[in-house]
């Protein structure tokens, strides 16, 4: 390992180590230097560090304490249950969206050999039609900014008489969205699979339908997960523009707050600690996922162990009382 690292670049000598530690320490100090005079100083001269409001937050016996954890608390069960509905839904319907884009466009290549011409070429007109209408859909659905989206369902569902809970109104939105960017990663992963295990599966007696949710589909997920992981990420981030429609999302509660109490930063660094624990948590889930997929496609790969020494003798000597 140590001669690949090598060959890559120039292992560092003992004088370029010892310039890269003291300039890494001159930095890092130069950061707390810096983070003291710029960001500590201006707080504390403006009382920020004060328990008047840092303690509905952070101190049990605070009168306001328990009240507001409980706002909190909702506010973050709230984003929880709208981003895990958008998640599984996104996941649905961008898998369907994804096995369809795939399914339209071999049957744009299709023959239909078997049918008359006109129908033959009816079939193919009609895959390329449904073809650009998904593509339409695809772009103009992911150009679209996510908060312009979860407003016109709020705005527009009710104009067709159709009266949802603001919960639902913001999954829709979120559901437009991802479930059209994780259709396009799925799709890209099974575009980017070698095509010869496409020729196999045909080979074997296998439809275009088969070959891509039993070949295809798997590996695309397990092809593309990091990246499947990040936009559930964001999905999760994305349940906080539900403020729009008032529905009652962590950040919405922390406005309520912050109203009540007039600790903005204090509300916000709480806020932010929570989405950062929940994220960090995801993005160690990916990894441990990815880890146990690459393992087990390790252990799937590798050859038959080489016999032990007894079974080699056994079949030497075995070989040998045949000769002679």
């Amino acid at each position: 390992m140590s001669q690949q690292t090598s060959v890559l670049y120039d292992v560092p000598g003992p004088r370029q180590r010892r310039i890269t530690l003291i300039s890494s320490v001159v930095a890092g100090l130069v950061v707390l230097v810096g983070a003291y005079f710029l960001i500590y100083r201006p707080l504390d001269d403006n009382g920020q560090f004060s328990m008047e409001l840092w303690g509905p937050l952070i101190d049990p016996s605070n009168e306001n304490f328990s009240q507001v954890w409980d706002r909190i608390g909702l506010g973050f069960k709230n984003t929880l249950i709208a981003a895990a509905l958008a998640v599984v839904s996104s996941l649905v319907i961008g898998t369907l969206l994804a096995v369809l884009r795939i399914q339209l466009k071999s049957l744009i290549r299709r023959r239909f050999t078997g049918a008359a011409t006109p129908v033959a070429y009816l079939l193919r007109g009609l895959s390329a039609l449904l073809s650009a209408v998904t593509r339409v859909c695809v772009e103009v659905f992911r150009g679209l900014p996510v908060v312009i989206t979860i407003f016109f369902v709020a705005r527009g569902f009710p104009e067709f008489g159709l009266y949802l809970d603001n919960l639902w109104y913001l999954v829709i939105g979120l559901t437009i969205y991802n479930s059209v960017v994780i259709g396009e990663i799925l799709r890209s992963g099974m575009e980017g699979l070698p095509g010869g295990q496409a020729e196999a599966a045909s080979a074997i007696g296998l439809s275009p339908g088969q070959t891509t949710w039993m070949i295809l589909l798997p590996q695309a997920f397990r092809v593309m997960l990091p990246a499947l992981i990040s936009q559930l990420v964001v999905v999760l981030k994305d349940t906080s523009l539900g403020f729009i429609i008032s529905y009652e999302e962590t950040l919405n509660i922390g406005k309520q707050i912050i109203g009540a109490l007039s600790n903005p930063i204090q509300v916000y660094v709480v806020i932010a600690v929570l989405f950062i624990v929940v994220n960090y948590s995801l993005s160690k889930l990916a990894q441990y996922v990815q880890r146990r997929l690459a393992r087990g496609r390790k252990t799937a790969g590798t050859p038959a162990q080489n016999p032990p020494p007894a079974a080699l003798m056994s079949q030497a000597e075995g070989g040998g009382g045949g000769g002679l």
